[in-house]
């Protein structure tokens, strides 16, 4: 299948590797000329626009940071676009912007899918995301080769802008089990306690998460290089809180959550990864520095 697919970062490249790697004839584009570049190394094919990424495309993705980019990029992209294409949004943003766009490509007889993933780079490359879709039957059913190829599971969560929904919530638990995870972590160092044994315990126990699977021997060691930046995850606390006005509802310990990783960007962690949160916890504890 002709793809194209927008937006080669942290999470795009991997993914877009991983179609070519299933057949996929993947074209990609994105702003960072190396990614491009990392991308026709893989065997996929580069270009220089956007509208050079999509000519003749029956598929198109983009994934990309926030919610301005996607909408600039599907504005670029409708102008080009084919009737009856298929058009899949991994990025997370926004459910009123997933809708949006889907109601500008229904104009253009577009299909269109928003497809927010979960599992951070290790994810990506190792192609077991989890994915979760809003849109139609039929367009998801039309899909799963692109689900298959970049995921462990996929499901069809409800219509446009159900995916971002979705995401949101699971953005919610992510960052309060890291945030626990972290106060878990301070509380047995500052008893005296063998933090390594005590984690290894938990994790085998009703506490397991893939969070101590995957990522307490790195915080352990205070080791934030990033698979999802602080800043990225503080974009997606704002649509959670969003969400939560829009429906009403509280969520007092999202909210908790939300200035916890505030509080990691305004200490200049925006760049590091999410379990960063430990550092936070700490200088509010007088104990220890900032590690990166």
């Amino acid at each position: 299948m002709r793809t194209g697919f927008i937006g080669l970062g942290i999470m795009g490249l991997p993914m877009a590797t991983n179609l070519v790697k299933a057949g996929f004839e993947v074209t990609g584009f994105d702003l960072n000329a190396d990614s491009v570049a990392k991308l026709a190394q893989e065997g996929g094919k580069p270009a220089g626009s956007i509208a050079e990424a999509i000519d003749g495309a029956e598929l198109v993705i983009t994934m990309l940071p926030a919610d301005p980019h996607v909408e600039a990029v599907t504005a670029t992209i409708f102008e080009t676009i084919k009737p009856g294409t298929l058009l899949i949004d991994f990025s997370t943003i926004k459910p009123q912007t997933s809708q949006r766009v889907a109601k500008a490509a229904a104009e253009k007889d577009v299909r269109v899918l928003d497809a927010p993933v979960s599992g951070g780079e290790a994810g990506a490359i190792n192609a077991v995301l989890s994915i979760m879709v809003g849109g139609a039957q039929a367009d998801f059913d039309a899909a799963k080769p692109v689900f298959d190829a970049v995921g462990k599971v996929a499901a069809l969560v409800g219509p446009s802008g159900a995916g971002q929904f979705v995401k949101a919530a699971n953005q919610l638990v992510v960052g309060g089990t890291y945030a626990l995870v972290a106060e878990a972590i301070l509380l047995m160092e500052a008893s005296g306690v063998d933090a390594k044994a005590g984690l290894d315990v938990l994790a085998g126990g009703l506490a397991a998460s893939r969070i101590l699977e995957l990522k307490r021997e790195s915080m352990l060691a205070r080791n934030f290089k990033p698979g999802f930046r602080i800043d990225l995850h503080h974009k997606d606390m704002g649509i959670v809180l969003d969400a939560a006005r829009q429906a009403e509802i509280s969520l007092p310990f999202g909210n908790q959550v939300a200035a916890y990783i505030q509080a990691a960007r305004a200490q200049g962690m925006g760049d590091l990864d999410h379990s960063a949160l430990l550092a936070v916890l700490e200088k509010q504890s007088g104990r220890g520095e900032n590690r990166s």
